[in-house]
């Protein structure tokens, strides 16, 4: 007796899987025991795509169309090839978060693709932002402003210094300050820059300006390349003040990582304020027990 042919993938299934429908009954019977298995910890696996969710410490935040068709046709000739970094959520056995990987899983459901290849850790909530954002920058495929806002997040949440977090991602110092600089420009400059229609060498000639987002615009409109955005933005320059006043802040990252070590070290809150090659270091105790245990390190 001829065994029972599987039951064909219904019209839709990727928009369906998209909307959370977890029915494995279309698949054929040897797939529905792997992808229904609860994972072990490490070692590669295959997870229905319904199973997953946006990852919520994605540093990435537009996912261009274009681009996800392109990576959706090169899954449908050769597979994904490499794992989704995934972990298990508590409210549900078949619910995993991804940390890394949110793109080939939004590819995979253009592609039609039921299930894909995943990596499942137990990781913290800390860890999972940490993994996340530094496995999207080290793709090097976020635009500078989700570098950058990855960066920040990375300094100001974990406490890594510029250099620290230089040899992290195998990115230089100058380069990561670069990218934190773009920060300071205004929202529909960053926009554009989302857009992809201003490069990173046109964002950072615009960083010093008077007027940043009305050059921002003339650039677009005449199609300026980052040369010529360079002699245009040499015209339109800040003034020392506000050139003094950006670079102070780029060192606010340092600080703040440094802030942070030691309130570890110590145990208390700690607030430093330069003033020049001076400045004060400044202790935050809640009672006198906090006092009594910092005055013994000291002593």
């Amino acid at each position: 007796m001829n065994s029972p042919t599987p039951k064909p993938s219904p019209l839709g299934r990727g928009l369906s899987a998209l909307f959370g429908d977890a029915d494995a009954s279309y698949l054929p019977a040897a797939r529905v025991a792997e992808t229904t298995a609860t994972p072990k910890m490490g070692g590669e696996h295959r997870l229905p795509v319904a199973w997953l969710r946006s990852g919520m410490f994605q540093p990435r935040r537009h996912f261009n169309d274009e681009a996800l068709k392109e990576l959706a046709d090169s899954i449908r000739e050769r597979g994904i090839l490499e794992p989704l970094l995934v972990r298990p959520l508590p409210e549900a056995r078949d619910r995993y978060e991804i940390i890394a990987g949110e793109r080939r899983w939004r590819a995979a459901q253009i592609a039609g693709l039921h299930d894909v290849p995943v990596m499942v850790r137990e990781l913290t909530d800390r860890e999972a932002m940490e993994f996340g954002i530094i496995e999207n920058v080290q793709r090097e495929d976020l635009s500078p402003i989700e570098e950058g806002e990855g960066y920040k997040r990375l300094i100001e949440e974990f406490g890594h210094t510029q250099e620290a977090l230089g040899k992290i991602v195998g990115k230089s110092r100058p380069h990561i300050t670069n990218m934190l600089r773009l920060l300071s420009l205004p929202e529909g400059v960053r926009q554009l820059i989302a857009e992809g229609k201003l490069t990173t060498g046109h964002a950072r000639a615009l960083v010093p300006t008077k007027n940043p987002l009305a050059l921002a615009q003339e650039i677009v409109k005449k199609g300026l390349n980052v040369r010529q955005t360079e002699t245009l933005a040499k015209r339109n320059q800040d003034n020392p003040e506000i050139h003094k006043s950006r670079a102070g802040a780029e060192t606010n990252a340092d600080v703040l990582a440094l802030e942070k070590e030691l309130e570890r070290v110590i145990g208390l809150k700690v607030k430093i304020t330069n003033k020049g090659k001076a400045g004060t270091l400044t202790l935050f105790y809640n009672d006198l027990d906090q006092l009594d245990s910092v005055i013994k390190k000291l002593r």
